[in-house]
């Protein structure tokens, strides 16, 4: 797959050093893979969910470190391109916030 917003992940890894080592393994792992469904996805991250948004957007959100973190991608798996949206605390995350900009 092709990773299309990693300066979301590398500022992250600059602002937060024990998140360094779990980005850089997912995006390794990624890099790696060719998706071709959520469900081919959960083999490597079984936690991972599909959320679908009023805009009919679908956000794949990954558990990050023991569930401190969530990041949130678009994936393409005709193209197989993933696209970082955002990385958020779990606190953030469950404001729900980040739903509307989506």
């Amino acid at each position: 797959m092709t990773i299309v917003g990693q300066d979301v992940l590398h500022r992250a890894a600059r602002r937060n050093a024990p998140l360094r080592k779990w980005l850089q393994v997912w995006a390794a792992t990624v890099e790696l893979r060719v998706w071709s469904s959520l469900n081919d996805l959960r083999r490597d991250y079984p936690a991972a969910d599909g959320v679908k948004l009023k805009s009919g957007l679908v956000v794949t959100v990954f558990n990050v470190k023991g569930n401190e973190y969530r990041l949130l991608t678009s994936i393409d798996f005709d193209i197989a391109v993933v696209e970082v949206l955002e990385l958020l605390t779990h606190s953030k995350y469950d404001k729900n916030a980040w739903k509307e900009r989506y």
